[in-house]
Formats: structure tokens, sequence, C-alpha cells
């Protein structure tokens, strides 16, 4: 039996995950990659909506979802949608791999009302076999970043959360409408308030709530019009802020690489030194000793 606590995510399987998100101070939206040997789960009942994506071999999944039971042959790359509270029971006879996604409720009601002017959105059951490029895309993104970034992730983890809700409520919801662009983007003023708080808090873990509210806009419009003004993503130019403190801290010449990496705010010297060669070219050893 597998349960994932700190989540409280109702799953009774008889393997552990391989990857999960806990612990990683992800808040919206939490991820699973599961291998497991032929199954029954039993009924019941899920708080979070859940994306399960088969990412292994072809299966025959049987599934009862809200008393609607359907039956396929799932193959690598298949998507299901489960809203929350919904009663559900699964059946599979194989060895089965797959990614989960767990989003919040009142996050999409937030989102919702965000973008669409509506709180009474609600995700429809998708029980067939659905594919969907930009769902297998961020669930790929999200296990790579949860690899490589770890606690450090969950900006990252907030922007992909907010596209795929978005995404998710526009194609397969209740309702969906045009969303409606934002003109202009922020002010000197914004953009001067937005940097200083990021310079101030290169050690601590910012996450996409905090710098929306910083201008009062929703996270997903924050998002939108920081990729607008700066052609990156918040996660992408926090990391670069870190790598360019760090070759400050580096030219000073008397903070040892992992002190550095540390008073920048990655979780090791290891996660450090991969973004400081990615963005720099060099490791930053070697930057160290050009330097010198």
């Amino acid at each position: 039996m597998t349960d994932l606590a700190q989540n409280k995510l109702p799953l009774i399987l008889p393997r552990s995950p391989i990857l999960v998100s806990d612990g990683s101070r992800w808040t919206n939206i939490h991820f699973a990659h599961f291998q497991q040997p032929p199954c029954e789960v039993p009924e019941h009942i899920s708080p979070r909506h859940t994306l399960c994506m088969n990412v292994g071999k072809p299966v025959r999944l049987e599934q009862a979802v809200d008393g609607q039971r359907k039956a396929v042959d799932s193959i690598p790359g298949d998507l299901a949608i489960y809203p929350a509270y919904l009663s559900q029971q699964f059946r599979w006879d194989k060895e089965a791999e797959f990614f989960n996604l767990f989003l919040e409720p009142s996050f999409l009601t937030q989102v919702g009302y965000d973008v669409f002017g509506s709180d009474r959105l609600e995700l429809i059951p998708h029980l067939a076999t659905l594919v969907d490029p930009l769902v297998q895309q961020i669930n790929f993104a999200l296990k790579t970043s949860l690899e490589i970034d770890g606690e450090n992730s969950s900006l990252y983890a907030d922007a992909i959360a907010y596209a795929l809700v978005v995404h998710l409520l526009a194609r397969y919801s209740t309702h969906s409408r045009q969303i409606k662009p934002i003109p202009g983007g922020f002010t000197q003023t914004q953009w001067k308030q937005i940097i200083d708080f990021i310079n101030a808090n290169l050690d601590k873990n910012i996450n996409l709530a905090e710098l929306a509210k910083i201008v009062q806009l929703s996270p997903f419009h924050f998002a939108h019009l920081f990729k607008k003004s700066t052609n990156t993503s918040p996660h992408q130019y926090v990391i670069r802020c870190r790598i360019e403190r760090a070759k400050q801290l580096i030219v000073i010449g008397n903070l040892s690489l992992v002190t550095i990496a540390q008073m920048v705010g990655f979780a090791s010297q290891g996660h450090f030194t991969y973004h400081f060669k990615r963005l720099v070219g060099v490791t930053p050893k070697v930057y160290s000793q050009q330097e010198r």
C-alpha cells in the first residue's frame, strides 16, 4: 500500500512511487511517477483532480468513475482526466508505468475566475484514450525539473501549473471562452519592485504568487506579462539572477563555492554547478580560476 502522506493522496498501490514531488514545496500541483504490477485499485474518492498519463507499455485498463464504466487499451502517451470528488475504481492486467498530476480544486476555481471570469467551471471526465501533446510535454518538464532542481523547482512548478490549468479549462471543462490578452507590460515602477524583491530574496524559495502580489496581478497574468516583457519565464529569470550574483561573489574570492551556492539559493553545489555551466559555459571552479 502506498500512502503519499504529506499530500494525503488516496492511492492504494503495491509499490511506492519512483519519483514524487512531496517535500519540494509545490503548492497547487503535485507529481508522481509510478511503476506498478497488475493491480486492482478499490473504489475511492480523490480530493484532487488527477491527470494520468501512460509512459510504459500498452495495457488493458478497466475503469469505473462516477458510475461510468469503460475499458480501454491504453498505449504510451494516452491521457485520462479524473475530476476530484468522484468515486473511482481501476484495474489493469499487466505491468503499468504512468505519471500522475494532481491539481487542487481550489486552484482551478481561482484560475477559472482570474482568466475566464467564472468560478463555476468544472473538468469533464475523460476515460477514453486522449492524446494531448501539451500535457505530455508538461509531464516530462515537471519530472525533469523535479529531478534537477528538487526543492528549488516550486517557482517553475507554479508557472507550469497555471499554464496547464488554463489549457484544461479551455479544452476540457464545462465552459470555455476566449482569453482576453493583456495590453502593455509592467511600468518602470512595477519592474523595479519586482527586480528589487528578487534580488533581496535570491537565497529563498521565491514562488509565483509572491511575485504576482507585488504588482497586484493574478499569477497567470503576471507570468504572461513577465514572459512578454523579458522573453523568459520568471523561473529562468530568477536562476539567471542567482548566477549573476554568484559571479560577483566568486570575484570577491574569499568564499567557498559551497557557501556561494547556499547564499544564492541553490539546493546543493551540484545544482549550482549545473546551472552555472549551462548559463556561463564553464563550471564555477573554472570561472574562479579565470578571474584570478
